[in-house]
C-alpha cells in the first residue's frame, strides 16, 4: 500500500504554520495513508509550540527540533531519512505552495517518473527574487541538461527509491533533479500554484544567486568528473605545464641565440609559475584517482530500476 510522507522544513514560520495544517490534512486524508514530518530547523518564533500543538492534533504528524539552524538542506536530509512513506514530498512552510497540488503530483509520478518538480510558471514575488531565479534556472538547464524551468521549488515528489544513491549536503537541495538525473531516474515536472506570501519575510535574497551558482559548479563536477577526476586537473595541469615549459624553451633559445633576456624576467617567472602549478595538478589528479579508486570499490557504479 502506497504512504504519503510529506517533509517540510520550518525556519520562523509561526504565523503560516497552523493555517498549512489545517489545509494540508483534508487534502491527504483524501490520498490514503500518510505522515507529516515538521522540521524545525532551528527557528526562534516560537513556531515550535505550534508545531507541538499540531503533532497533538494529528498522531500521524511527527517533528524533529534542530539545536541551531543548519539550513535547508540539513532539514530536508534529515527528513528523507525518518520518511516511512513509498512517496515523499518536500514542501515549503510559508503558504505559498498549495497543498490542493498534491494528488496532481502523486498522479504524475504513477506515470513513470521517479521525481517530479513543481513549475512556480506565476510567481507571486518581488522582481529581485524573479528575475535572479530566471537567470539562474537558464544558466542551470543549459550546463546540466537538466530541461527543468524551476530548480528552486521546494514543492517537489520522489519515490523513496531516489533518496537510497542520492545523498544531499551543503546547499545541494536545489540540485536534487540533477544529481537523481544522473543515476538514471525519471524527471517531470508540472505546474503549480504558487500564492503570494502572506506573513513574514523571504530568507533568501539576491546574494543566492552567487551561492546557486558556485553550488552548480559543484554538481557539474559531481556528475561529470567524480568517477575520473584526473580528467579535469590532468587536462588543465597539462596545458599549463606545456604553457609553462614553452615559456621556458622561448628564453632559453634566445639567451642561446645571444639575445639579452634581462627584461624578460616577468615573461619567465610567469614559465616558471605555469611549469610548478601545472605539475601539482597532475599530482593532484593522480592523487583524486587513487582516492577515488578506493573509494568506489565499497560503492555501486549502477543504479537497478527492478530485478526479477
Amino acid at each position: 500500500m502506497t504512504k504519503i510522507s510529506v517533509v517540510i522544513p520550518v525556519y520562523n514560520e509561526k504565523e503560516s504554520l497552523a493555517g498549512l495544517v489545517d489545509e494540508l490534512l483534508p487534502v491527504l486524508k483524501g490520498v490514503g495513508d500518510y505522515e507529516v514530518l515538521l522540521i524545525d530547523d532551528g527557528s526562534t518564533d516560537g513556531s515550535l509550540e505550534i508545531i507541538e500543538a499540531a503533532a497533538k492534533r494529528d498522531d500521524r504528524i511527527r517533528w524533529i527540533r534542530m539545536r541551531r539552524n543548519f539550513g535547508k538542506s540539513a532539514a530536508l536530509q534529515c527528513g528523507f531519512r525518518r520518511a516511512q512513506g513509498n512517496i515523499v514530498i518536500t514542501m515549503d512552510g510559508d503558504l505559498q505552495d498549495d497543498p490542493a497540488e498534491i494528488p496532481r503530483f502523486i498522479k504524475k509520478l504513477e506515470e513513470g517518473n521517479d521525481l517530479v518538480s513543481g513549475w512556480k510558471k506565476e510567481r507571486h514575488d518581488p522582481w529581485h527574487k524573479t528575475i535572479p531565479s530566471k537567470l539562474y534556472n537558464f544558466v542551470t538547464a543549459s550546463v546540466t541538461g537538466v530541461k527543468l524551468h524551476d530548480f528552486n521549488c521546494g514543492f517537489k515528489a520522489y519515490r523513496r527509491s531516489v533518496f537510497k544513491e542520492v545523498e544531499v549536503y551543503g546547499e545541494l537541495h536545489r540540485y536534487i533533479p540533477v544529481l537523481a538525473g544522473w543515476r538514471g531516474f525519471r524527471i517531470a515536472e508540472i505546474e503549480v500554484h504558487h500564492r503570494a506570501r502572506k506573513f513574514g519575510k523571504s530568507k533568501y535574497g539576491v546574494g543566492r544567486l552567487l551561492a546557486g551558482l558556485l553550488d552548480l559548479g559543484t554538481a557539474y563536477y559531481v556528475t561529470r568528473f567524480s568517477k575520473k577526476p584526473s580528467r579535469i586537473f590532468g587536462v588543465i595541469g597539462s596545458l599549463a605545464f606545456l604553457s609553462g615549459l614553452g615559456i621556458n624553451l622561448h628564453i632559453l633559445v634566445i639567451k642561446l641565440g645571444g639575445g639579452w633576456v634581462g627584461h624578460r624576467q616577468p615573461y619567465m617567472m610567469l614559465g616558471l609559475l605555469l611549469t610548478f602549478v601545472g605539475i601539482q595538478l597532475l599530482f593532484f589528479g593522480l592523487l583524486s584517482e587513487l582516492m577515488v579508486f578506493f573509494y568506489h570499490r565499497f560503492r555501486k557504479e549502477y543504479s537497478i530500476e527492478r530485478e526479477e
